[in-house]
């Protein structure tokens, strides 16, 4: 008798939880066989195998204020998915990225009798530290992407697993930028900035004016630069189109339907929204610049207490431990800010080429087959047997 296929609840928020939820899925079937897969999950989970029954937009909301402003939608949602997950009873439950929903929809399933795993640590090492002694009440493990995360939680005496990021595994060491090029329709002689605006509609709406504006503010002094934007969604890019218009200052941005990591790889340097996209810019070797702009109000709460423990806000400058990129904050996202530090970045051959190394060092540490890495934590955590040899 075939044994009884494993039943995953996930809940995946926005772009990059749809990438890592679809990689998990496709791990998880090559080790156990027979998977269901059920709950919020974006186009790439689908296409795995992943019932959807909400989509991981609607988890796409950033910022202490704007969660306020979703809360009756968010809080619905979260009691629906308690009643349906509770009454399907999944083997383990995988809440990916989204903490602050995740952890409390983990809360109430642990109640039930569901193993939970956090699949992507919450930053609690860099602000609102007091959250560590309610993730391990929430929680039964919880996945790290970064090295020190681990031992943050170890040292609180929480289960916790480093298995490195799957992004690190997608990206070669290697990128062919010519064939990137041939494949966008590039000319070799042309240099090309790749403009990342994010995937959450509110970061857009902050970020396409003064990104546009720096491309404007470098074209005006380097005009053999092309500018590739790819778009994270239909949605994203109607916004970035809307915005763009808007723009005081018009430049040529060619929009490009997903390919983010052909973008980048075709790319001389980028400018990024602070997120995921920080890191798959480091992953693929290319200078950067990042801009992050929320609402005022979650600015200044986040100031007046005090609550971000870190110096810097990027993956990259995170991950070094120092100022390895240029960081723009909330007025500072500016388009001659941005612009002439890109330039700069550009200026200096020796900086590249220490730069890229230090791209490439990080790169190897977070390449740990994540992946298949997390597909076997999982299992352990709901008491099921291993049938792969990998890992």
């Amino acid at each position: 008798m075939s044994a009884a296929p494993l039943r995953v609840g996930i809940v995946a928020g926005e772009h990059s939880g749809d990438q890592l939820g679809a990689a998990l899925i496709a791990a998880l079937r090559e080790r156990c066989g027979p998977l269901e897969c059920f709950g919020v999950a974006g186009p790439r989970m689908i296409a795995a195998g992943c019932e959807a029954w909400a989509p991981s937009e609607s988890l796409s909301v950033m910022g202490l204020a704007e969660v306020l402003l979703h809360l009756p939608r968010l809080l619905r949602l979260r009691g629906e998915l308690t009643r349906r997950f509770t009454a399907a009873r999944p083997d383990v439950f995988v809440g990916i990225d989204s903490p602050e929903f995740n952890l409390t929809l983990g809360r109430r399933l642990k109640r039930a009798g569901i193993r939970c795993v956090q699949y992507v640590s919450p930053q609690v090492w860099a602000w609102r530290r007091g959250r560590v002694r309610t993730i391990g009440r929430d929680s039964d493990l919880v996945l790290c992407l970064l090295p020190f995360e681990k031992s943050f939680y170890e040292e609180h005496g929480m289960a916790a697993e480093f298995v490195g990021h799957p992004l690190a595994d997608q990206i070669p060491f290697d990128i062919d930028a010519g064939a990137a090029r041939r494949a966008l329709g590039i000319a070799p002689e042309r240099r090309v900035i790749a403009v990342l605006p994010g995937s959450r509609l509110a970061e857009v709406s902050r970020l396409t004016r003064p990104f546009a504006s720096a491309a404007a503010w470098i074209q005006a002094r380097r005009p053999e630069f092309t500018f590739l934007a790819p778009m994270a969604s239909s949605a994203v890019r109607e916004r970035f189109e809307r915005e763009l218009a808007q723009a005081p200052e018009r430049t040529d941005i060619l929009l490009v339907e997903g390919e983010a990591q052909r973008v980048l790889a075709a790319a001389d340097a980028a400018i990024v929204a602070s997120g995921t996209a920080t890191l798959e810019t480091l992953l693929s070797g290319k200078p950067m610049v990042v801009g992050y702009k929320g609402s005022w109000l979650t600015y200044l709460l986040v100031r007046t207490l005090g609550l971000v423990k870190v110096p810097y806000f990027s993956q990259p400058n995170l991950l070094a431990g120092r100022a390895l990129v240029p960081e723009f904050l909330q007025g500072q996202v500016t388009g001659a800010a941005l612009g002439s530090a890109l330039l700069r970045e550009l200026a200096e051959p020796a900086h590249l080429a220490q730069l890229r190394s230090e791209f490439d060092r990080i790169h190897r540490t977070l390449r740990q087959g994540g992946a298949q890495r997390a597909a076997a934590a999982v299992l352990a955590c709901a008491g099921r047997a291993d049938g792969s040899s990998t890992g």
